[in-house]
């Protein structure tokens, strides 16, 4: 593995080998392998973020790197500098890059230009760091995801929803997309799907039933705020809360990529009932993250 673009180009073999070194990971912590020892490796920021930044920047230092952040602002990305330049500038400087921005075809000509490991922090496109930190939680709970049913409540359509439909396919678990019509994944992404272990429905009750671990993620994403009166009244049925998780599993878990926000996407109640979970589910970014910059060092 060169680089970690999305989870659409990992294949299970990969998945469950990341998984696998994750756990063993955070168990080891304080014993972390020096594999990043004199290398710098940059977090280049377009989009803000709390999980994301601290999680890579403990991780390239636990692992014996150094790291800098630069946010759009200080580099002329900022000014609109083509990103195939900065990539062959910052290529021939540093030994690795973490991409957080919004363009997928960003991260995927960094990589290109760079000739350096490039990791997606998130794009529009996926979040292939945050599934893998969820996959780590749900065999941490249920001790594999094999036989397991998982539902995604909310705006089906995004980058985190993209990132498990394709997480579903690869590794073969069934996962329920619920979320309104104009929420649901795109006709052209669904047909790039290869077998049937993804379902879609519009009725959120019927999207819960049976389910083992629901999931949910905000419904105002960044750069989407100009639609958050719409996307709030549209979604408002979709929150999970007490009275949707009664047709759940009774030992269903509620995960959520955080930040959240109460009282919209999931209830008071329901995040703290279920805060052990989502912040296990956090926690694991350091851990799954490590274990990408692991075996990228390897390459």
């Amino acid at each position: 593995m060169k680089h970690l673009l999305s989870i659409e180009q990992l294949s299970a073999a990969e998945i469950e080998n990341l998984l696998a070194q994750a756990a063993l990971l955070k168990k080891n912590r304080k014993t972390s392998p020096q594999v990043l020892a004199g290398q710098n490796w940059a977090l280049i920021f377009s989009k803000s973020s709390t999980r994301t930044r601290v999680s890579f920047e403990v991780g390239v230092r636990e692992l014996g790197g150094q790291v800098m952040f630069l946010s759009s602002a200080d580099i002329q990305l900022g000014r609109g500098e083509p990103i195939k330049d900065t990539a062959r500038v910052m290529g021939r400087m540093i030994d690795g890059a973490i991409i957080r921005t919004f363009a997928q075809q960003d991260v995927v000509d960094f990589a290109e230009y760079s000739g350096i490991p490039t990791i997606n922090a998130l794009t529009d496109d996926e979040h292939p760091c945050q599934i893998l930190a969820d996959l780590q939680t749900i065999n941490e709970r249920f001790g594999s995801w094999k036989g397991k049913r998982v539902a995604f409540l909310g705006d089906g359509d995004c980058n985190v929803a993209r990132s498990w439909i394709w997480a579903s396919a690869r590794l073969g678990f069934e996962l329920v997309i619920g979320a309104p019509k104009e929420f649901q994944p795109a006709a052209d992404f669904m047909a790039k799907i290869p077998g049937s272990t993804v379902t879609v429905t519009d009725d959120p009750k019927a999207a819960v039933e049976g389910i083992d671990a629901i999931y949910t993620d905000v419904w105002v994403s960044m750069g989407k705020e100009d639609e958050a009166v719409g996307r709030i009244e549209t979604l408002r049925p979709w929150q999970i809360n007490a009275a949707l998780m009664q047709h759940a599993k009774s030992d269903a878990i509620v995960m959520h990529c955080l930040p959240a926000y109460r009282g919209k996407e999931i209830t008071e109640e329901v995040l703290e009932a279920q805060a052990p979970v989502i912040f296990d589910q956090a926690e694991n970014r350091l851990h799954a993250q490590k274990a990408v910059l692991v075996e990228l060092a390897k390459a």
